[in-house]
């Protein structure tokens, strides 16, 4: 697959129902969450104070399924290759679509994600191993706090890719360009410092083999955005299934470059 129309329009049907990672590797991916508007404006105060792990990059009109920051012809309740369906802060099912959920008053949060920076560091000759092998990213539940609000907290949840110690500096060079994609990494080396028992039990997405000499590196995930989300045990709120993410019609510098973005201009257009 290498081409966008087709991709979506395979997302669209349900028949690709895979993580994305390396699927448009130029293009900027993001992850979602969609609550009704009562709760939205509390979540982006949320996504703002803590913009490593919840860096906002698009954000839909309240009612609207568009996210024109993203892309001219995004459906947001279709573009997913899977979709979570939290209730009252319990995983209660998936779907390959949210026609049926969405109501007049939802709004889409989308957050950069580490996808965006894999291309980049590929390019550089650097290998990203779950890419090579086909599986999703690893991301586990830390010991890092973040800044909460009133009706959301929790402690940070990271994306793990091991590298070799002569690669460090270079990787941490490449991905801080990458402030809407979680930058640089939040942790190098030792899980047990932040709180990861067993670097072999990722919470999502799937075990890395690390080498002997492999170091691990940790970044920021949007996936803290379901952490809190559990804990704020909200009537409803949809979310990207983790590794799923929406590819939107832009690469890294086009986004980063669009007017929106003049600023740090993120505000709910409702």
């Amino acid at each position: 697959m290498n081409n966008l129309d087709s991709v979506r329009a395979d997302i669209r049907k349900g028949y690709f129902q895979k993580n994305t990672s390396g699927i448009m590797p130029s293009l900027v991916q993001g992850n979602v969450v969609i609550m009704p508007k009562l709760w939205a404006d509390e979540f982006i105060e949320f996504c703002k104070k803590n913009p490593t792990p919840c860096p906002l990059i698009g954000v839909s009109p309240e009612g609207s399924p568009s996210i024109a920051e993203l892309g001219d012809n995004l459906d947001i309740r279709i573009d997913l290759p899977e979709y979570n369906i939290f209730t009252r802060g319990e995983l209660s099912g998936t779907t390959t679509d949210i026609l049926s959920y969405w109501r007049d008053d939802s709004v889409a949060m989308v957050l950069g994600c580490s996808f965006s920076f894999e291309n980049a560091l590929q390019s550089a000759g650097l290998e990203i191993i779950n890419v090579s092998n086909g599986t999703n990213v690893s991301m586990y539940d830390t010991s890092i706090p973040t800044k909460s609000t009133h009706h959301f907290n929790c402690n940070m949840v990271v994306s793990m890719r091991p590298f070799k110690e002569h690669q460090i500096d270079e990787v941490i060079l490449i991905t801080s360009q990458y402030s809407k994609a979680h930058g640089a990494p939040v942790h190098v080396g030792d899980p047990e410092a932040i709180g990861i028992k067993d670097i072999n039990k990722p919470e999502y997405g799937s075990p890395v083999p690390l080498e002997d000499d492999d170091i691990p590196v940790f970044w920021g995930c949007g996936v803290t955005t379901q952490a809190a989300i559990k804990n704020a045990k909200l009537p409803l709120v949809i979310t990207h299934a983790p590794g799923k993410m929406l590819i939107t019609d832009f690469t890294y510098p086009e986004l980063m470059s669009r007017s929106s973005f003049a600023g740090e201009l993120l505000q709910v257009n409702c």
